[in-house]
């Protein structure tokens, strides 16, 4: 057994003082006790959180960061209604997508998840598409590209939650894909056949789980979301991200994405729609009441002009919620928090949005809600710092210029909202150490793997 100790931490109840918290061989903690005794426990520098989870990427896009935000060509964009957006973006990514190699997908993921982990986020669910070579043909092992993301965890440290996404056409519903898409697509029995390869190979792993991932009423069928609502863990699908697929959901149907999915399938707790960018609030208080959590991607959302998530309405009615990177154009919970509030303070021109008079500190707010949504739409005990959740760890520094003289609430806000750096010192994932003064303990093999990766992409 391994024991930790913090000056300061926030629990389930509260900010505690001289918190020992105790793991055991499994990574998960076993006793948590305000006011103990340090001796034989390794010290945690600063303020300690629970580690956060990261409810949506797609880990193999963190190699395009940066490298499409320059003006689309005339006739990229006039294809598109010409303008720049998601759609143009979209594009540039099915040409990059082409060059994955299983190799080059594990390095990506390695660097992603090393630098999520020196952020704050322990623990990630991975919603995996590109599942193919690069004409469409599935791999000896079909599992093979979603194999390479737990491998890239195991090594990080970082827990995971694969989400194998199902994706059979290009439009609402069963339009022909694209070309570009013959790396994602699959029937219902080959996609089986990757979930069953996934499902053996984290057969007994504490630190993995499995949910489903159909990939948006764009690429799937009615009658496959309802053989996929059948599982009895995670759903996770994009939903209303776009105005322009909330139009044609309404031509193709009569509904709106979220509308229609609440009335034709069986959301409850297990559902994850991310984005929900455009919801009317009849659909954000029906969403709220099903018990579903809204996977909110801020950064993601304000890179591809999405549009600003309906945070008020939601909020009103209950509505449950978690925090991804998506694109990961920002890789730390700090930012997708802080991008979700001051989005908010610039529609409603006010400020504070996340807030109510019991809960003044919208930095608290935000973080509670990421750990109740996250950890329920990833099937792994991940809720905070308490008996038989994981031991997910983040220690603040509290003497950074951004964070000293502040404690408590004060100091969350201080994190979420003040400067530019990184105050993270210390990350303890499933029960180990896995960031030390700021840095992955592999940073710099992980970073040598990424590099040789991104050179050959980019060649």
């Amino acid at each position: 057994m391994t024991h930790y100790f913090a000056p300061a931490a926030l629990l389930p109840t509260g900010w505690a003082r001289d918190v020992r918290i105790e793991t055991n061989g499994a990574g998960s903690i076993a006793t948590v006790t305000p006011g103990g005794d340090p001796a034989g426990a390794e010290r945690l520098p600063g303020a300690v959180i629970p580690g956060l989870p990261n409810l949506h990427s797609h880990a193999f896009q963190r190699a395009m960061a940066g490298h499409a935000e320059r003006r689309s060509p005339p006739e990229a964009r006039d294809a598109e209604g010409g303008e720049d957006s998601f759609w143009t973006w979209r594009t540039t990514m099915y040409r990059f997508v082409g060059r994955f190699t299983p190799e080059d997908a594990e390095a990506v993921a390695a660097q992603l998840y090393a630098e999520c982990l020196e952020w704050g986020f322990t623990s990630l669910a991975e919603f995996h598409y590109l599942h193919h070579q690069a004409d469409g043909t599935p791999y000896a092992e079909p599992a093979e590209m979603a194999l390479r993301h737990l491998a890239a965890a195991r090594a990080t440290g970082i827990g995971i939650t694969l989400l194998p996404s199902l994706y059979r056409h290009g439009g609402i519903f069963g339009k022909d894909p694209v070309p570009g898409q013959r790396r994602f697509l699959n029937d219902l029995d080959g996609f089986w056949r990757i979930v069953e390869g996934i499902r053996g190979a984290i057969a007994g792993d504490a630190q993995a789980g499995l949910g489903l991932a159909p990939h948006s009423l764009r690429a799937v069928t009615p009658e496959m979301l309802r053989e996929v609502s059948r599982f009895g863990g995670p759903i996770h699908i994009h939903a209303a991200e776009q105005l322009r697929e909330v139009e044609e959901c309404r031509a193709a149907t009569g509904a709106r994405p979220v509308e229609w999915l609440l009335e034709n399938m069986p959301l409850d707790a297990r559902w994850c729609l991310i984005h929900c960018t455009h919801m009317t609030e009849a659909e954000a208080v029906g969403l709220a009441r099903s018990g579903a959590v809204a996977g909110l991607c801020p950064s993601t959302e304000a890179s591809l002009g999405d549009g600003i998530f309906g945070l008020p309405a939601y909020r009103a009615a209950g509505g449950r919620l978690g925090f991804g990177t998506d694109s990961h154009v920002g890789t730390s919970p700090r930012d997708e928090m802080r991008q979700l509030e001051t989005s908010q303070r610039l529609a409603q021109r006010r400020r504070s949005v996340a807030t109510d008079e019991a809960h003044p500190h919208p930095a608290r707010n935000l973080l509670e809600a990421s750990l109740a949504g996250g950890a329920q739409v990833s099937a792994r005990a991940i809720a905070g710092i308490a008996p038989g959740q994981r031991c997910d760890l983040v220690a603040l520094d509290d003497e950074h210029p951004a964070l000293c003289g502040r404690e408590g609430d004060e100091l969350l806000d201080a994190w979420v909202f003040s400067g530019q750096g990184n105050p993270v010192r210390q990350v303890v994932a499933g029960g180990r150490v896995v960031v030390r003064e700021g840095r992955h303990v592999a940073a710099e093999p992980i970073a040598a793997a990424f590099r040789a990766a991104m050179r050959r992409l980019s060649a």
